[in-house]
């Protein structure tokens, strides 16, 4: 029968093949992951920084500062731009205008704009240490934050974070090698008769004098680093402490640097002036041997960067070699 109707026998095996194909269930595939997702993975690492870890971009490329000025010296000192930063007094501080040309303002020092910073989309919040627990949290919801420590004792590790978070390593190695070079040479050439004065840097910030313990602003520097006598007075602060010019005074240093930035006094823009015509202020020893420096570097520096304690390094040393 097959033999005299081949067509027939054609039409139906076709049949049967067609019904077989449309009944057999599909192979479906794995889903593939989405390569975005497999280069975000690859795109990010573990960053470890006093004793913490951060999972961040391997290279940063949009970072936000709002509060930690010592944030913001590294990343000049590295010539890195960040994508926005907090002013003060409502702009940027001129010290930083090589790297703030094309950044975004994200509010005040110490009240960050938290929906500017969240346009802004970024990599990492580098903040303060000294925010609150509330305002940290607020600022974690937007992106991965470090707070950035205000110790000196921590600024290799500051700048050895931001290095890494930037690619800039080996700037920042370069950075740290030339302070301790710095040092050894500022060590000789400080005279003698310096070694055993007293010498206090100070800041003047809404119109009142402020001290500090041995290891903060720029003290580290003046009796850690070139190891001259921490004076009596400062060995019980805590932290920053208001003083009034008669406390001052009774200490009587030999030397005084004094930092003084008008933002800071924005009501008492003539509080030098003042203090210079004050006869409790013309009369302590280092006012009347002429060994007052006000601002020998720029107000803002924070003591901690090793770009701004270089600076303050080379001022310091060559005023008290004066003779």
């Amino acid at each position: 029968m097959w033999n005299r109707h081949p067509v027939i026998f054609i039409a139906i095996f076709g049949l049967v093949i067609g019904v077989y194909i449309t009944l057999k269930p599909r192979r479906t595939d794995p889903p593939k992951i989405p390569v975005a997702t497999e280069h975000q993975e690859e795109d990010r690492k573990i960053f470890r920084y006093l004793g913490k870890e951060y999972v961040l971009p391997v290279k940063a490329e949009k970072i936000v500062v709002t509060g930690a000025l010592e944030a913001l010296e590294d990343l000049l000192a590295l010539k890195v731009q960040p994508a926005g930063a907090m002013t003060i007094g409502g702009s940027f501080p001129p010290l930083f205008t090589a790297i703030l040309r094309d950044a975004k303002p994200i509010g005040e020092r110490t009240q960050p704009n938290l929906e500017a910073i969240l346009k802004l989309q970024p990599d990492v919040i580098l903040s303060s240490d000294k925010f609150p627990a509330a305002t940290a949290e607020q600022l974690q919801k937007i992106a991965p934050t470090i707070p950035i420590s205000h110790f000196p004792d921590d600024g290799a590790a500051n700048l050895r974070l931001l290095g890494e978070l930037t690619g800039k390593q080996a700037l920042a190695e370069e950075l740290l090698k030339e302070y301790q070079t710095s040092l050894a040479a500022a060590k000789a050439r400080l005279p003698e008769k310096v070694k055993d004065q007293k010498v206090v840097a100070v800041r003047i910030r809404a119109g009142n004098i402020s001290v500090y313990p041995p290891q903060l602003f720029f003290n580290d520097l003046l009796y850690t680093d070139l190891g001259l006598p921490v004076p009596e007075e400062l060995k019980t602060a805590k932290t920053q402490e208001v003083i009034s010019l008669e406390k001052f005074s009774a200490m009587d240093p030999d030397y005084i640097f004094v930092q003084y930035a008008v933002a800071e006094s924005p009501a008492h823009p003539k509080i030098l002036d003042e203090l210079r015509q004050n006869p409790v202020w013309r009369n302590m020893k280092a006012v009347k041997n002429g060994h007052v420096f006000i601002n020998v570097v720029d107000p803002l520096l924070q003591g901690v960067s090793f770009g701004g304690k270089l600076e303050f390094l080379k001022a310091a040393v060559a005023k008290l070699s004066e003779e």
